[in-house]
C-alpha cells in the first residue's frame, strides 16, 4: 500500500481548449482536499495548474507550490498557497517536488508536462523510487500517446512491467484508489550487485 498524503501534480500552465479538461482538473483539486492529500505542483495560478491548485484551496486542502527562481519573473504565480519552495533551476525543482510526493499525477499539457511525466517514469524504472504514477485520461486527451508506449513495446523497446508503471484511468476516485494500492515491483536490472 502507498502512502498518498501527498501527490504531485503535473499539467499545463495552459488551461487548453476542452472545458472537460478544466473541470476535471479543478474537481481532482476538489477530491485531493476531502482526502487530506497535500497538492505538490508547480506554484502557477494560471491554466490547469491553477485549475488543480483552486480546487485544492476553495475546499480548504493544502498546497505546496515549487518553482525555479528563473520562471518567478515569466509565469504568474499563485501568492495564496500554503508553502511556496522557489529553487535555483529546473533539476532541483523536479528533485523536490519529487521528494515531497507521495505519487504522481499526470493531467493534460505540453512538453514541460511530458518531460515529467517521463522523467519521473524513467526514475522508477531505475529504482529511484517506487511511488505510484497516474496518468489521468481525460476525453482522450493522451489515447496517441499511450498507442505510442504500446508500440514500443511491441517493438522491444519498452518493457511491458515498465509500460505497466503508468497507472491509467479515465476517472479520479478509481485512479486514485488504484494508486494508493499500488504494490511496486522490484526490477533486477537496475539493483546493484551485493557487494563481496
Amino acid at each position: 500500500m502507498s502512502n498518498l498524503n501527498s501527490i504531485c501534480v503535473f499539467c499545463g500552465s495552459s488551461e487548453g481548449n476542452d472545458a472537460k479538461i478544466i473541470s476535471e482538473s479543478y474537481l481532482l483539486g476538489e477530491k485531493l482536499a476531502y482526502q487530506k492529500i497535500t497538492l505538490v505542483y508547480g506554484a502557477a495560478k494560471i491554466g490547469i495548474m491553477g485549475e488543480v491548485a483552486e480546487g485544492v484551496l476553495q475546499n480548504k486542502g493544502k498546497v505546496i507550490g515549487v518553482i525555479p527562481e528563473f520562471l518567478m519573473l515569466k509565469e504568474v504565480v499563485h501568492r495564496g498557497l500554503d508553502e511556496l519552495i522557489v529553487t535555483a533551476n529546473m533539476h532541483e525543482r523536479k528533485m523536490k517536488m519529487q521528494e515531497l510526493s507521495g505519487g504522481f499525477i499526470t493531467l493534460p499539457g505540453g512538453f514541460g508536462t511530458l518531460e515529467e511525466l517521463f522523467e519521473i517514469i524513467t526514475w522508477s524504472q531505475l529504482g529511484l523510487h517506487q511511488k505510484p504514477i497516474g496518468l489521468l485520461n481525460i476525453n482522450g486527451f493522451y489515447d496517441d500517446l499511450l498507442a505510442l508506449l504500446k508500440n514500443m513495446v511491441r517493438k522491444n523497446f519498452l518493457k511491458t512491467e515498465n509500460y505497466e508503471l503508468l497507472i491509467v484511468e479515465e476517472d479520479i476516485d478509481i485512479l486514485l484508489e488504484k494508486m494508493k494500492s499500488f504494490e511496486p515491483v522490484q526490477t533486477k536490472k537496475w539493483l546493484q550487485p551485493d557487494k563481496v
